[in-house]
């Protein structure tokens, strides 16, 4: 297929949309299921080279490359390496119930990357980086999605899938081997942006300019810095990116000031602890209450929002106020952060050490670099200099 119409462009009244490859040639996808939209495409295509790469860094660090990602409005709500998850995890993710999850790090990939930020990640758009299995289908199959892209899909998650939506579910299925051409172009108000694609590497090669007084990754923290700078690479910019036991917990996006993303970060990867808590897990939900509507009662508790608990509750919640989160948070440590330009002020290492932020990576070159390295020193953080920006739009 060379060329495939598409419902409309980015709203309603922008007919005529379609997609196609200026060379001619064949589309890099085949569409099996659904018809997607203009944004669809943007999330899908985005999603795929996330975590395509995710793969490929995750299989340099000896892992077995499964990833995923949660993408919406063309940036990830979350992204994920195959790391197996915690009990409390599963739960705070909604798939203890799940049969077989343990053994499928492409399941679990997907679960960190939906669970990073539930209520983002609503609708969503799913990037897989490998054949999509009948685990992760069932998963994909009861949640509010657009549609999955992936290099495969077994006969029984296809089975799963297009059952999804009434049967319209949207399934791409991408040419892994499939490489774009070196320039990119796109146009503005008539105008024509031509430039060279982003390929830099982000590898492990990046977080060797250590310049804090403490020197030392540990192998973690080398893994969930890598998919911090892998996910900011296909984030809108301003971008930071929190990220833990192999999956991002926190992305502030397309923020005008660095310290807001880094707040807006900073107060997701907070909540994604805060729902492992017991007070959270103590939650009575009455029967029949959904997924999605248990995940915005639990948002607005945490963040002390009125709501009328008898709707969704047999009974009333146990008191989890402002003091005691903080306490819970306190706990917090071990978790990385990335920033895809360098930090002019040292109040965005503040904010982060609030977060738990034990390791860094972001590119340098402020004049007030001293002043980002002493604040990382107070806090006896690890930070790098990756010499690299990383801006998408």
């Amino acid at each position: 297929m060379k060329e495939l119409a598409l419902k409309y462009g980015c709203n309603p009244n922008q007919s005529d949309a379609k997609v196609f490859m200026s060379s001619g040639e064949e589309l890099p996808f085949e569409v099996l299921n659904g018809r997607p939209g203009y944004i669809n495409l943007l999330d899908a295509l985005n999603g795929w080279a996330l975590v395509r790469e995710l793969g490929v860094a995750s299989r340099e660090l000896g892992l077995d490359g499964a990833a995923a990602a949660s993408f919406k409005h063309v940036s990830p709500a979350g992204a994920a390496l195959g790391v197996a998850l915690s009990e409390a995890e599963k739960k705070a993710c909604f798939v203890d119930d799940i049969e077989g999850l343990d053994a499928s790090p492409l399941a679990c990939a997907y679960a960190r990357a939906r669970g990073a930020d539930r209520m983002s990640s609503f609708g969503d758009f799913v990037a897989l980086g490998s054949e999509c299995d009948e685990v992760t289908a069932k998963i994909l199959s009861r949640e509010v999605s657009d549609g999955v892209i992936a290099p495969a899909f077994s006969e029984k998650a296809l089975e799963i899938l297009r059952k999804k939506r009434g049967g319209n579910y949207c399934i791409l299925k991408i040419n892994a081997e499939f490489e774009p051409n070196l320039s990119e172009t796109k146009q503005v108000f008539g105008v024509s942006f031509l430039q060279n694609r982003n390929t830099v590497k982000v590898s492990e090669e990046l977080l060797k300019n250590v310049v804090t007084a403490q020197k030392s990754y540990t192998k973690e923290a080398v893994r969930d810095l890598l998919v911090a700078l892998i996910t900011l690479k296909y984030t809108q910019s301003n971008s930071v990116c929190f990220a833990y036991n192999g999956g991002a917990i926190g992305v502030g996006a397309g923020q005008q000031s660095r310290v807001h993303c880094t707040r807006l970060a900073g107060n997701k990867a907070d909540l994604w602890f805060l729902r492992q808590s017991e007070a959270v897990f103590s939650l009575k939900f009455k029967d029949g209450v959904g997924r999605a509507e248990k995940n915005n009662f639990i948002d607005c508790y945490l963040n002390d929002e009125p709501v009328e608990w008898r709707e969704f509750l047999s009974e009333a919640p146990r008191e989890f106020g402002r003091e005691a989160r903080a306490e819970f948070l306190r706990g917090v440590r071990g978790v990385s952060l990335a920033s895809d330009a360098f930090f002019p002020f040292s109040d965005n290492i503040e904010r982060a050490a609030r977060s738990g932020v034990s390791f860094v990576s972001e590119p340098g070159g402020s004049v007030r670099d001293e002043d980002v390295i002493k604040a990382a020193d107070k806090f006896g953080m690890v930070m790098s200099f990756s010499g690299v920006r990383l801006f998408h739009h």
